[in-house]
């Protein structure tokens, strides 16, 4: 369906220099500016940080555990590169999300290198810059998940896909890496690592009528067993050590994410549309007119009245992509706002190319509508931000039910900072917008004002955030874990926290409230025994554990001993 045609070899075709300098200099300012200030968020952060940390101890580079317990929810890879970073940078948290930031940097000069080989460096700068300047993407990407390689591999998947179908010669080296990239996302977070770019290539092969053209240049047969033999080993050697454990723990991570919602991740079908249109503000405002517009031309194309070029069908393919994953995540059961993050990097293609297209024409289709949905999400937010402290205050007592520090906290002025900044930002974006000699303004502005409320909430907003709601506890096991030896034990009372085994560096009890015969078997035995709770849980401890004298107090957890920590 798309006229095939080999790359210009103009300059506009290849990347530049500049381009490339400003693009790594943002990205690094933005994924590693204070990457290891912010104590490890639970319950992902400090599950995946902690198992990387354990594999790295023990040795066991095959079947990674969690709190010494075997962790079947991931796969390994993502534990071998963190595991990596903790050689060379040490046990910490910068080292524990360096390679999320490093992955995420890399997806955005892999987005701004395909794009410069389709559409040109002009638009290809855009385009990765409307990729990197987004809430969700900074992030994700300063996060120690899995995401960001499942998405790096998940879009080179894609990419590869869309150069080896719709350009001549060479088909079989980018279908080459169409398959090995979806066997490392496959290694990365299990079988949707395959799922989600072959959503966007089987949707698109069958409306745009490409699935002869594929047989024919695609050696489907010989990729997915290339699929097969690069991710394979891996799970066949965790079903050989733990059989059927294994395989109902893949099963329930897999297809009974889709049918359950797993750990309270519920929500309405409605779910990922305040996510997308927040997560991916401001250019969530021109994505349902550029859906729309390509959706539009499609009918044109299907018809035989015009056949698209590479660029046309370039657009074809980010939506039909679109779509099909944000209609998959929304009938899964199981919702979380990072599970839609894969189609973010299709989305920034079809906004640049619409925006392209706004810059070109003076009264594109769809732009008033858009430049309404964009002021209504930014006031929104803006005014959101803004009330922040008078919405703390409210629910403050709720707040600090679950952190007791919380009450310490004066959030000042920065939260209005923030939303005058979104707000002014919202401002000028329109009026640039609404301007046709001042249109390309607009795109700076908006960029402008995303970096600049990134920066604010990196430098001002996640030290308040990690000092009174993330650290108190973490310091507290940290000292035990100084305190304690080999044969004693560490116990968590209360809700679970499992970044507390990275910070103790060993094993952590988990004991909830009202389980005493549990918490009587882990104080047995000889040897100390330490407690971190909320101070407010001490009332509901058992009559022989409550007397445990207090060893160190942090704003509003306690560190309880059986033993004095000086003999």
């Amino acid at each position: 369906m798309v006229n095939p045609s080999s790359p210009d070899s103009s300059p506009e075709r290849s990347p530049s220099i500049s381009h490339v300098i400003a693009l790594l200099a943002l990205a690094g300012l933005l994924l590693l500016l204070d990457l290891g200030g912010l104590g490890l968020t639970d319950r992902d952060e400090g599950s995946n940080a902690e198992a990387a940390r354990e594999m790295l101890e023990t040795g066991n580079w095959v079947s990674p555990t969690l709190n010494y317990e075997p962790r079947f929810a991931k796969p390994a890879f993502v534990y071998w590169i963190i595991s990596g970073s903790y050689l060379l940078f040490g046990v910490n948290e910068f080292a524990a999300r360096l390679p999320s930031a490093l992955f995420g940097i890399g997806l955005i000069l892999l987005q701004y290198r395909f794009l410069t080989r389709v559409v040109g460096s002009t638009i290809a700068l855009l385009g990765s810059l409307i990729l990197l300047l987004n809430m969700e993407v900074i992030a994700i990407n300063r996060m120690v998940l899995t995401d960001p390689a499942l998405v790096f591999f998940t879009t080179l998947s894609g990419y590869c896909f869309w150069l080896g179908i719709s350009q001549e010669g060479k088909n079989r080296l980018y279908f080459f890496g169409f398959y090995m990239a979806m066997a490392m996302a496959m290694l990365a977070k299990g079988p949707v690592g395959i799922l989600i770019p072959l959503l966007g290539v089987f949707t698109y092969l069958t409306f745009a009528r490409q699935w002869r053209r594929f047989g024919k240049v695609g050696f489907p047969v010989l990729g997915f067993l290339l699929v097969f033999a690069i991710s394979a080993p891996w799970y066949l050697a965790m079903f050989a050590m733990h059989g059927d454990a294994y395989l109902a723990a893949a099963q329930a991570n897999t297809t009974g994410r889709l049918a359950n919602p797993m750990e309270g991740h519920g929500g309405t079908l409605i779910f990922y549309i305040p996510i997308l249109f927040l997560g991916f503000f401001p250019w969530s405002g021109f994505l349902p007119a550029s859906l729309h517009q390509t959706l539009k031309d499609w009918k044109q194309y299907r018809n035989g009245e015009h056949v698209p070029t590479q660029e046309e069908g370039l657009a074809l393919f980010a939506a039909f992509w679109v779509i099909s994953l944000f209609l998959f995540f929304t009938l899964s059961a199981t919702r979380l706002p990072h599970y839609i993050f894969p189609l973010f990097p299709p989305a920034a293609i079809l906004v640049v190319l619409y925006w392209s297209r706004c810059l070109n024409e003076s009264s594109p289709p769809g732009l008033r509508v858009s430049i309404r949905i964009l002021v209504l999400i930014g006031y929104l937010l803006g005014l959101a931000l803004a009330a922040a402290p008078a919405v703390f205050e409210e629910l403050l007592e709720k707040i600090t039910s679950e952190f007791p520090a919380a009450s310490q906290l004066n959030l000042g002025f920065i939260p209005v900072v923030m939303g005058g900044v979104v707000i002014v930002g919202t401002m000028m974006v329109r009026h640039l917008t609404s301007s046709e000699q001042h249109r390309d303004q607009a795109f700076w502005a908006a960029g402008a004002m995303i970096g600049g409320l990134a920066l604010l909430v990196i430098l001002f907003g996640l030290p308040q955030f990690s000092r009174y709601f993330i650290a108190p506890p973490q310091e507290l096991a940290r000292i035990a874990g100084y305190n304690l030896g080999p044969e004693d034990r560490l116990i968590q009372f209360g809700r679970k926290r499992p970044s507390l085994a990275f910070y103790a560096k060993r094993k952590v009890f988990q004991v909830n409230p009202g389980e005493d015969t549990k918490l009587e078997a882990a104080t047995a035995g000889p040897g100390r025994k330490m407690i971190v709770l909320q101070t407010h849980l001490r009332s509901r401890l058992p009559p022989s554990v409550r007397e445990y004298p207090v060893v160190l107090e942090r704003h509003g957890f306690s560190l309880l001993s059986s033993e004095s920590l000086l003999k």
